[in-house]
C-alpha cells in the first residue's frame, strides 16, 4: 500500500513542545515565533523533515500556520480545516483562527503582544512577510529575521529526503528542456534579466524534464536553480539523487552543484535577477537585495498551460484511472451491503484496482474516505485511530486520484449506504448541478476562476447552503495534484488559458453528519463558435477528462434542468463508450446500468 493509516501526530505531545519552544523564544529574547506548513520550497506537501507545525500543534492539514506568543498560540486555518483541527490539537493549549477572514496581524495586536516575533527566512515568503510587517506597522511589535527555534527542539528531526530523480521522457512532456529553457531565456532577455532564480520543485521539474521522490505523492525533486539568460541552469540539489543516465539527460549546460552551494551563487549573481516575492524564500530575496525583480515565476504559465502531448497524456492517464475507478464503484455498490465494512477497507481496495492497471506510481494524495460524519471533514484522513464502520445508512465521500508516468488524477464519488434519505438526494442533486453548470460553461477569454466560481454554487445558493473551499485547483502533467496558479475561486484573479487543466469539485457539508463532493478534472479550451454569436469574440470552454458515472440512487432529476439532463446523459454515454473494452464482465453490466439515461 502506498497510502498507510498511522496516527501521524497526537494532540498530548503538543504542550510540552510547546513548552520547549516557548522556552527557546525566552532564552534569544523573542515575544513570539512564526511555525508555518511550509518548507523553503513553499510546497503544499512536505517531507518529513519539514513537517513543524504537524509535529509541534499535532494539525495534519495541508496548510496553516501557528502565531506561538508567550500566552497565546494561535493556529489559523482555512474553511476546509476547521472540523478536523478540532480533534487534532489540545485546545487549551492551541487556539484555531479562522483564516484568511481573521488575518494574522491583527490577531497579534489583539494578544496585546510587545516586542520582537521572530521567523526563520528560508520558511516564508517575501510577500507573506511584507504583508504581515505592513499589519504591523506603527506597533510595538517587531518582526525579525532569526534561526529556526523549533529544529533547535525537535532532537529527533528526520535527515533531508534522497529520493532517486529520474528523466521524464520527452514523448510525455512534449518538449524537451533544452527548448524550454532557450524559450524561457529569451523572455528573460526581451525584460532585460540576467537570470531567474526557481524555488518550486515542480518548476524545476518541469523545466528540466525530471521527476523526482522527494515528497510523498507528489513526484518531485527538492532543489533550487537558477536559470541563466544563455538558456543555462545551475541546479543545487544532492548528487546523490542522480545517477549517469539522468546527468546525461540534462547535458552540459544544466550544472548539478552541492545545496550548500546556493547561497554563494546567488551572492555572485549579475542582476538584475527575477525572483518571485509569492513563492520564494524570503532569505533569497535579502541576498539579492536590489539585484531582485520582482515578478512571476518565468516557468508558472508555461507549465500550467499543458501542450498536445501532455493533454493526450493526462487523457490516457484519465482513460485507465476511470476503469480502475468503475471496477470500485462496481465493488463497493455490493460491499457497502455489510454494515462492518470500514473506511479502511474501501480505501485499500480502491488503492487495489488501481494497482491493478499495472502503471501506477503513486498516488497523487492520501485518499480521502468519510462515511457519515467524518464525510464532513473536508481533508479528512482515516488513521486507525479514526477508522469507522460504514452502518447501514448514510453516505460515504470518497476523494482519491493516481499519478501514472502520462497523467495525473483527483477523482471525488459520494456513495450512498442503503436507501439515501430525500435530503440526502436533494443535497447531492444540487452539487450535481453545480458540477454541471461548470462543466458546461462558455466565458470570454481574459476571464479568471474568481469570475466562474459562482456557477458552481448558484444550486446551492438558492438552496440557502454553501461550501467552504474553492471550486477547483490546478492540477499538474505528472507533477502536483495541486497546481498553481489556476484555480476556480472567489480569490483568484489569474485569467485561465488553453490547456490549464483545474479540477471541477463543488460540495456540501454538515457537521457531525454527512458530507458530499463530485469531483471531475477539466481542461481548458477553445469553443467553438456558435450559429449568431460574434465570430471575433474569442471565448472558452471546458473538456472533462474523468470518467466515471454519478450515482443514479442520489440524483433527484427534478431538480436538474434539462440542459442539466441533456449533459449528464450525454456525459455517462461517453463514460461508457469509452471504458466498455478496459472493464471486467461484472463491471462492464454495472456500468451500462449506471450511465443509462435518465
Amino acid at each position: 500500500m502506498f497510502q498507510n493509516f498511522d496516527t501521524a501526530a497526537s494532540p498530548q505531545n503538543g504542550p510540552p513542545r510547546l513548552a520547549a519552544l516557548r522556552a527557546q523564544m525566552a532564552d534569544a529574547g523573542l515575544a513570539g515565533f512564526l511555525v508555518p506548513r511550509s518548507d523553503a520550497h513553499q510546497g503544499e506537501y512536505v517531507a518529513a523533515r519539514d513537517a513543524r507545525l504537524e509535529w509541534l500543534t499535532g494539525f495534519t492539514g495541508s496548510a496553516g500556520f501557528c502565531v506561538v506568543l508567550k500566552a497565546a498560540a494561535g493556529l489559523f486555518v482555512d474553511g476546509r480545516y476547521r472540523t478536523q483541527v478540532l480533534g487534532q490539537i489540545d485546545l487549551d493549549h492551541f487556539t484555531p483562527v479562522p483564516w484568511p477572514e481573521e488575518q494574522a496581524g491583527p490577531w497579534i495586536l489583539q494578544q496585546g503582544a510587545l516586542g520582537n516575533i521572530g521567523f526563520d527566512p528560508w520558511l516564508h515568503s517575501q510577500d507573506e512577510i511584507t504583508k504581515l510587517q505592513a499589519a504591523l506597522a506603527g506597533s510595538d511589535v517587531q518582526l525579525v529575521a532569526w534561526e529556526n527555534l523549533l529544529d533547535a527542539i525537535w532532537h529527533d528531526q528526520p535527515s533531508p529526503p534522497l529520493g532517486q530523480v529520474f528523466v521524464h521522457d520527452v514523448s510525455i512532456a512534449g518538449e524537451t528542456s533544452a527548448a524550454k529553457r532557450l524559450r524561457l531565456a529569451q523572455g528573460l532577455r526581451k525584460a532585460d534579466l540576467r537570470a531567474a532564480v526557481l524555488t518550486l520543485p515542480d518548476a524545476i521539474c518541469w523545466l528540466l524534464n525530471i521527476r523526482g521522490a522527494d515528497v510523498p505523492r507528489n513526484p518531485v525533486l527538492h532543489s533550487f536553480a537558477i536559470l541563466h539568460d544563455t538558456g543555462c541552469v545551475d541546479l543545487f540539489a544532492d548528487s546523490a539523487k542522480f545517477d549517469a543516465a539522468v546527468l546525461a539527460h540534462m547535458g552540459p549546460q544544466v550544472r548539478l552543484h552541492a545545496p550548500e552551494l546556493f547561497v554563494q551563487a546567488l551572492d555572485q549573481l549579475q542582476g538584475p535577477v527575477r525572483l518571485d516575492g509569492a513563492s520564494a524564500p524570503m532569505a533569497v530575496a535579502q541576498i539579492l537585495g536590489a539585484r531582485a525583480d520582482f515578478g512571476a515565476d518565468p516557468t508558472r504559465l508555461p507549465k500550467a498551460c499543458k501542450n498536445l502531448a501532455e493533454l493526450a497524456g493526462m487523457r490516457a492517464a484519465h482513460l485507465r484511472d476511470g476503469a480502475a475507478v468503475v471496477e470500485f464503484l462496481a465493488w463497493a455498490e455490493g460491499a457497502m451491503a455489510n454494515p462492518a465494512l470500514s473506511e479502511i477497507d474501501i480505501t485499500c481496495a480502491l488503492e487495489g484496482f488501481r494497482r491493478q492497471t499495472g502503471v501506477l506510481h503513486d498516488i497523487s494524495f492520501d485518499s480521502i474516505c468519510g462515511a457519515g460524519p467524518n464525510g464532513a471533514i473536508i481533508h479528512y484522513r482515516v488513521t486507525h485511530d479514526s477508522n469507522r464502520a460504514i452502518g447501514s445508512e448514510g453516505l460515504v465521500l470518497v476523494d482519491s486520484g493516481a499519478q501514472y508516468r502520462d497523467g495525473t488524477t483527483d477523482i471525488t464519488r459520494t456513495l450512498p449506504i442503503g436507501p439515501p434519505s430525500a435530503q440526502h438526494r436533494a443535497c447531492y442533486t444540487r452539487v450535481l448541478a453545480g458540477l454541471i453548470a461548470l462543466s458546461r460553461a462558455r466565458w470570454p477569454a481574459g476571464l479568471a476562476g474568481r469570475d466562474l466560481d459562482a456557477l458552481a454554487r448558484a444550486p446551492l445558493w438558492m438552496a440557502g447552503q454553501d461550501y467552504d473551499h474553492g471550486t477547483g485547483h490546478g492540477v499538474g502533467a505528472f507533477l502536483s495534484v495541486h497546481e498553481g496558479p489556476q484555480r476556480i475561486s472567489r480569490i483568484s484573479d489569474v485569467p485561465l488559458e488553453v490547456g490549464m487543466v483545474l479540477s471541477n469539485e463543488p460540495g456540501y457539508y454538515r457537521a457531525g453528519e454527512f458530507g458530499i463532493r463530485l469531483e471531475n478534472l477539466v481542461f481548458v479550451q477553445e469553443a467553438p463558435t456558435l450559429d449568431g454569436g460574434d465570430d471575433w469574440r474569442k471565448q472558452l470552454c471546458f473538456e472533462t477528462l474523468t470518467l466515471a458515472p454519478f450515482d443514479r440512487r442520489l440524483i433527484d432529476a427534478d431538480i436538474l434542468s434539462r440542459g442539466d439532463l441533456e449533459w449528464l446523459n450525454s456525459y455517462h454515454a461517453r463514460v461508457l463508450a469509452a471504458l466498455a473494452g478496459q472493464l471486467s464482465p461484472a463491471a462492464l453490466q454495472w456500468c451500462k446500468a449506471a450511465c443509462a439515461p435518465l
